[in-house]
């Protein structure tokens, strides 16, 4: 889990300096501690490791006696020790001192430090908690000679995938995975010790391959402990104030301080288990952090204050008016990246929870009216919600039938009607069943026809193949979603500017509240306007969180996403996807979203050698087609890039099935997708030819610089190709370019071209030295290759074209040497084969 941040640690001794390794308890400190050491070790460097032990911070010297020096009887001061310590630290070699919980280290022992690392130059690591309040003797101790400081940040949903499937042998399901990753608020022990508790507990069970929940908590005693030492250093106000604000659940501020003293409050958030959000609708939000501590409260039947918290609690919210709401808004590209990345500083887990309790209530309320009046106004209500937010299948079922409508308002009938068709889809009854239900609407209510025949094309034209057909004209608001679903038809079709210009005076619908600004936001980016684009789909998904709209959040992220990825922000896509993946799985509406997002997220592993069971793909639904309306809804295009490059010819096969059968349904955007994807991993005419095809048919020109470039490497005219890399103008293919580049280069070495492959590095180097960002975030296991040493990288580059003899007759050293150091690179990074080993290696090399 920690294998970047053990390197960068590694990186900045070698060079000298120290570092301190901060972060919250159960962040992970000791265990990168720990990796460090061993690592250092291996080196042949000597360690002399110090560890704090919260029960000896008041013994004299426990902390460096652990090392146990030799001392002479009666010579045990502090410049006793420190002479003996600074003495086995001038010995030859290189020395590190570690000091692991330097908050638990005793104040002698600060002592004896500060007067060794005033004698000795050797550097220093140390771990303490994020927000210490660090004392004299510890910054005397930390603040001597160059220092780094690593700070061990919260989990995000594809690191805690991977961390369950660890720890269980095993995949959890999306939903599970979101509630871990909820509960523990990314903490690497928590999330440890709750997979391990709740599988033991059977909380959690394996079926069809993945840990599934058997009820909705995770909680059980064996958590107990964990825990208690959690909480052992509050305290007793902290306490209790912790106590207060578990019962209350999620709460303003101003609330909060009339039940908590501030100076409690101050203190829980500075020791991280309070934290703060911003909400639309109510101001500024506290709740407890990680959320299992609350359980923690909740499940304790033993606190005798509970009923004396209670009325406290009840008679502040009797007094407590409703607060006053406010907007805000971005206009930029550089604003919403820089608010996206100060964001990426916040907590997934916090903004899960407070979304799922939101959606928890309204659909509670909307359930206990509808049970009390089953009509389709109360109906379509409640089954409005379950679009976005995680459904209650039996409920909605429930709904669907049971509910009258006689007497209905057409309105909510339609919404009503379409919520059952989609739900049909969901449930797995096929697009036919879907239809039905339409129909069966139209014959019934002839005055809702037009609406009806709108609603059969959206789910047509999203689940089968576009229609030809258009809806028919009606009046008001049934003219609305004919213009709606008309300009989606379009962008499914990869004609943007017409599905702009359709839907530019088309009114949000109330039906389909969300689908005008998708199809803008999409058909900006579909047309090339990619950074337009990002401004508005972060834009609106600003709004969306503040408005806790889970529906709006996951359209508005899948359409930022591309255009992040597109634009090579890669660090930020993934804190986006991370962040929807968090909220578990979504409504039924937007689910094929959420898979398709997956399944994004997932090529960075189909593009490295990280093991298939540990994807975040895994969590993606398998049931669906292989094509689909928009990028990653179908399954196709990632098990296309998933399976095998190693025959070039075979993969240009394959990628030429897939496209044709999404050109056929209509889905010429996907189709499109597919072939620009597929041309920058593996550059071949046959892709190419169908890729300028299909772009000169929707008059699409923004991509002239990068055909033309594709084209010359494609047919490895190097005269050519090195003159448009020369006369290159940046534009928004500039990451794709060098994609292009490296999906050449491995292409040509596949193949065993290998003077085509020695211009391509080249060629590539040339490319990179002008354009770093294009190269930046190339290579998705870059971090893997970082653990080389340099050798070994030299030598990896030379592996993916020239023979062990060859390499080291280039290098002047002997065959079974440069073995020696491909073997090393292999297991280090995983790779199976020396060709992945170079392409590896060459995407982690910086510009030359």
């Amino acid at each position: 889990m920690f294998d970047v941040e053990v390197q960068r640690v590694l990186d900045y001794i070698a060079h000298g300096i120290g570092v301190r390794i901060v972060g919250v308890p159960g962040s992970g400190k000791s265990t990168v501690v720990r990796n460090v050491v061993a690592n250092l070790e291996k080196s042949g460097a000597m360690v002399h490791v110090i560890a704090g032990l919260r029960t000896h911070k008041n013994i004299p010297y426990s902390a460096i006696k652990t090392l146990g020096l030799d001392l002479r009887p009666g010579r045990s001061g502090v410049l006793d020790l420190a002479d003996v310590l600074s003495s086995h630290l001038a010995v030859n070699g290189k020395h590190i001192l570690v000091v692991d919980d330097i908050h638990f280290v005793d104040n002698e022992s600060l002592a004896v430090l500060e007067a060794v690392r005033r004698r000795s130059s050797s550097p220093l690591i140390a771990s303490a908690p994020e927000t210490l309040s660090y004392s004299k003797g510890q910054l005397a101790v930390l603040n001597h000679g160059r220092e780094a400081v690593l700070q061990l940040d919260p989990l995000h949903y594809e690191q805690v995938h991977t961390l369950i499937s660890q720890v269980l042998g095993g995949p959890a399901d999306a939903d599970t995975t979101a509630q871990i990753l909820t509960k523990a608020a990314g903490n690497p022990r928590l999330i440890v010790k709750i997979a391990e508790t709740a599988s033991l507990s059977d909380l959690l069970v394996r079926r069809g391959g993945l840990w599934r929940m058997t009820s909705e908590t995770l909680w059980s005693d064996h958590l107990r402990g964990t825990i208690e030492a959690l909480l052992a250093e509050l305290t007793p106000e902290e306490f209790t104030g912790l106590n207060t604000m578990a019962l209350l659940g999620t709460a303003r501020i101003d609330v909060l301080q009339k039940i908590v003293h501030p100076d409690a409050l101050d203190a829980l958030e500075r020791k991280g288990l309070l934290s703060v959000m911003e909400d639309h609708h109510n101001g500024p939000t506290a709740a407890v952090s990680p959320p299992v501590v609350a359980d923690y409260f909740k499940g304790q039947k033993s606190l005798r204050d509970r009923h004396l918290l209670r009325s406290r609690i009840a008679g502040v919210l009797e007094s407590t008016p409703a607060a006053v709401e406010t907007f805000t808004t971005a206009d930029c590209l550089s604003r919403v990246l820089t608010s996206l990345r100060q964001e990426r500083s916040s907590d997934d887990a916090v903004t899960a929870r407070h979304f799922h309790e939101h959606s928890t209530v309204r659909e509670r309320t909307r359930f206990e009216r509808w049970e009390a009046d089953k009509s389709v106004t109360n109906a379509a209500a409640l089954l409005r919600i379950y679009w976005g937010a995680p459904v209650d299948v039996k409920r909605a079922q429930r709904v669907c039938t049971e509910t009258s409508t006689h007497d209905a308002d057409p309105s909510d009938l339609l919404l009503f009607t379409i919520s059952k068709a989609l739900l049909a889809i969901n449930a797995g009854r096929g697009l036919n069943a879907a239809v039905e239900v339409l129909n069966n609407l139209r014959k019934a209510h002839p005055g809702l026809k037009a609406g009806a025949d709108a609603a059969i094309l959206f789910i047509s034209g999203s689940h089968g193949r576009v229609p030809s057909s258009r809806p028919e004209a009606g009046a008001g608001q049934v003219q609305g979603i004919g213009k709606l679903i008309q300009g989606l038809m379009h962008l499914y079709r990869l004609n943007p500017t017409s599905a702009l210009e359709v839907i530019k005076d088309a009114k949000d619908d109330e039906t389909f509240p969300h689908l005008r600004p998708f199809i803008h936001g999409f058909s900006l980016f579909a047309a090339g306007r990619i950074d337009e684009s990002l401004v508005f789909a972060l834009d609106w998904r600003a709004e969306a969180r503040k408005n806790l709209d889970q529906f709006g959040v996951v359209t508005s992220s899948y359409i930022a996403v591309h255009g992040l990825l597109y634009r090579g922000y890669f660090e930020e896509a993934e804190y986006l996807m991370s962040s929807v993946f968090a909220m578990g799985r979504p409504g039924f509406v937007v689910d094929v979203l959420y898979d398709a997002m997956l399944r994004l997220a997932g090529l960075r592993h189909a593009t490295s050698s990280a093991a298939p069971e540990l994807s975040i793909v895994t969590q993606a639904r398998t049931e669906v087609p292989d094509v689909g309306p928009l990028p990653g809804v179908g399954k196709g295009a990632y098990v296309l890039v998933a399976g095998s490059h190693a025959d070039p010819v075979g993969f240009d096969r394959r990628a030429l099935q897939l496209i044709k059968r999404q050109l056929k349904s209509g889905y010429v955007l996907e189709a499109m997708m597919t072939a620009l994807l597929c041309t920058c991993l593996s550059p071949g005419r046959p892709v190419l030819d169908l890729l300028k095809k299909i772009l000169r048919e929707s008059n699409i020109t923004v991509h002239q610089q990068f055909l033309a470039i594709a084209t010359a490497v494609a047919e490895a005219d190097h005269t050519v190709l090195g003159e448009l890399l020369k006369n290159y103008e940046p534009d928004i293919n500039l990451y794709q370019v060098g994609m292009l580049l490296q999906g050449g280069l491995k292409r040509q070495v596949l193949e065993g071209k290998a003077d085509t492959a020695e211009f391509l590095v080249a060629a590539s180097s040339q490319f990179a030295a002008g354009f770093p960002a294009a190269f930046d975030p190339l290579s998705f296991s870059a971090a893997k290759a970082m653990l080389l040493t340099e050798r070994e990288t030299e030598i990896a580059v030379l592996a993916g074209y020239r023979s062990n003899v060859e390499i080291a007759e280039q290098l002047g050293i002997s065959a079974r040497t440069v073995e020696n150091h491909i073997s090393n690179a292999l297991r280090k990074t995983g790779a199976t084969s020396r060709n992945r080993l170079f392409i590896l290696a060459r995407n982690s090399l910086p510009p030359e």
